[in-house]
């Protein structure tokens, strides 16, 4: 059993080689030497024409090792509520493992990460992030979460459980949040709303950015996995976020009337 693409030939190219050309021209070069060992990117998960070239330049800067957890929202509401898979991913670009012995310790640790396939079937939002993974580091293994609307007291719950079956495989490990920002408002109202979600980030304040988010109606789908990917990473005993770039779909489109916000960032 496998789980097969669901969004390729719409949100990217399902040719291997032609979604390689287009990540490769989505994502600079950067020295190795200059990447940074991070704990933790959020990436945006629009098509690539719209999104592409942010997440392209997020995942650039840093180090991609062997193991990424990829946390992502459940946009269809199918499933458990914090779902782990643990089906390996067939990819255009080559099928793609779990990492079996940290999903392993995840759902032995935790009382809420349960193993669950049904919320991953259709959800594009991890599935995004893959190609640009895969681009980066050639031995890629995965733990895919993904995430529906929990309070905020099970974020840090779910936090602590991953930051601790983190140390116990004492290797490195990347968190990749996934996460467009303000749905279909003008780039005006966009940039206002997300702006205040991006000062909680950069002030790495994932309870100050949850509820900012329900407090303002932000529509950021991914507010779940980026404050759990903050509070674990803060357990991690990282220390700042630094905001890559912060763009919206008009670049790619002309239309500035009713845009969708994306924001890459590194947290260090």
């Amino acid at each position: 059993m496998m789980r097969k693409p669901v969004v390729a030939n719409q949100f990217y190219p399902g040719d291997p080689a032609q979604l390689e050309q287009t990540v490769a021209g989505l994502t600079p070069v950067v020295d190795e030497n200059k990447r940074i060992a991070a704990t933790a990117v959020i990436m945006p998960h629009a098509g690539y024409v719209y999104s592409g070239a942010t997440a392209g330049l997020t995942i650039s800067r840093v180090q991609v090792p062997e193991t990424v957890i990829i946390l992502g929202p459940n946009h269809h509401g199918r499933g458990a509520a914090v779902a782990l898979g643990t089906v390996a991913w067939q990819m255009p670009m080559g099928t793609v493992p779990i990492d079996q012995e940290l999903a392993t310790q995840l759902l032995q640790i935790s009382q809420i990460i349960t193993q669950d396939e049904q919320a991953h079937s259709s959800e594009h939002s991890l599935e995004v992030q893959v190609p640009f993974l895969q681009f980066m580091q050639n031995n890629l293994h995965i733990v895919p979460i993904c995430v529906s609307h929990i309070p905020y007291a099970e974020c840090e719950e779910v936090a602590k459980d991953i930051a601790k079956a983190v140390q116990a495989v004492s290797r490195p490990v990347l968190l990749v949040a996934s996460t467009d920002m303000t749905h279909y408002k003008s780039r005006e109202q966009a940039s206002a709303q997300d702006h205040l979600a991006i000062e909680n980030m950069l002030a790495f304040d994932p309870k100050g950015l949850y509820e900012t988010v329900h407090a303002r109606q932000i529509s950021m789908c991914g507010v779940v996995p980026t404050v759990i990917t903050l509070l674990a990473s803060r357990e991690l005993k990282s220390e700042k976020v630094e905001l890559v770039r912060y763009t919206d779909s008009g670049e790619a489109s002309g239309d500035t009337n009713q845009v969708v916000g994306y924001a890459g960032l590194i947290v260090s």
